[in-house]
């Protein structure tokens, strides 16, 4: 019998929170990345401080709506959806975005090169295929064996370390335990069955105590290893991901905020955990503000909105940005991240 910790989400409310989740927690991240958990903490409690008081989006957001559309315009063939997937990267680096993940990098030129999605990604458990799947365990809620071979195929048009598929799998499924109001002690239960490696199991047993013993997420990313930050290994920033969402069940805005102030890759732990809890209160969960307070462009909250509704609906028609706007925002956007990081060398920083 399943044990549930709330009544399941309607499907448009999840997919929206899902989405929505994962840009707040990205763009509430991205100015905290590559900061210390020391040097966070100095500045306070976690808002949106990129530009001017307001949040952009990174490649965690960007990929995830690729994938969502991918999905949604291939619903039944994991090799179109793959060639999809494939040609939206392609593109999306043409774009030249900021921060592009060297192991993504290399496999979008192997793509360019002619190398079929199927084969192009190349060996790293770095976060690329992890930071998207969130979208897949929504959309895939119903159907585990789905659920998975999705996951998969996406990660391996990037990244093709079974410890990224591994983090992958674990993302979506932990997205579909929100979507069914799954409890805790259920949840673990079905993430566990897909945890491999012996770096997650490790991580596994720590998640298991600490939750017993209402650990912090902080001092469970110490005790992992990452006390100077979470890295960009994907078992670290899946472990601490699931250990927040889990501690923090249905209370968004304390999720986020403890992974910021562990420090390292906050925008992808951020966006994650975003994305995870975000599926499971909807948007009437997250603060208002927080939404409110990211400005993009072209991949706006409208537009990741309408991604949402074509998504929910199952539409095949997926809206998309126009590529040379996103051009244009991306050379905005580099400059904006020159001046923070800029920012970050003067005092009082």
């Amino acid at each position: 019998m399943t044990e549930c910790f709330h009544s399941p989400i309607q499907r448009d409310q999840a997919v929206l929170g899902c989405l929505l989740g994962t840009a707040v927690g990205d763009a509430l991240g991205l100015p905290y990345e590559g900061l210390s958990r020391r040097r966070i903490a100095k500045l306070g409690t976690a808002r949106h401080r990129l530009v001017l008081g307001r949040g952009m989006l990174s490649d965690d957001t960007e990929q995830s709506l690729m994938l969502a559309a991918a999905l949604c315009r291939h619903p039944d063939d994991l090799d179109e959806m793959q060639r999809d997937l494939g040609r939206q990267l392609q593109w999306w680096l043409l774009a030249l975005p900021a921060g592009v993940g060297l192991s993504t990098a290399k496999a979008i030129a192997r793509l360019w090169l002619g190398i079929p999605a199927r084969k192009s990604g190349v060996r790293s458990a770095g976060n690329g295929a992890a930071m998207r799947s969130v979208i897949v365990g929504v959309i895939c809620s119903e159907d585990a064996t789905q659920r998975r071979d999705v996951a998969i195929a996406a990660c391996q048009v990037t990244h093709t370390d079974p410890r990224a598929e591994e983090s992958a799998v674990l993302v979506a499924e932990a997205a579909a335990c929100s979507v069914h109001g799954l409890s805790n002690g259920e949840a673990i239960g079905r993430l566990e069955r897909h945890v491999v490696s012996d770096e997650m199991k490790s991580r596994w047993q720590r998640l298991k105590s600490g939750l017993k013993t209402e650990q912090s997420v902080m001092d469970f990313a110490v005790e992992i290893g990452c006390g100077t930050g979470v890295s960009g290994f994907a078992p670290n920033t899946v472990a601490v991901a699931l250990y927040a969402w889990l501690r923090h069940r249905r209370d968004f805005a304390t999720t986020v905020r403890s992974v910021i102030e562990c420090g390292g890759d906050t925008d992808t732990v951020a966006s994650i955990a975003g994305g995870i809890s975000g599926a499971e209160v909807g948007e009437e969960g997250i603060p208002q503000e927080w939404i409110e307070g990211i400005c993009d462009w072209p991949r706006s909250v409208s537009h990741i909105r309408k991604v949402a509704f074509a998504v929910a609906k199952s539409s095949r028609k997926v809206p998309h940005a126009p590529w040379p706007f996103v051009v244009l925002r991306n050379a905005f956007f580099l400059a904006v991240v020159l001046l923070h990081g800029l920012r970050r060398t003067l005092p009082p920083y």
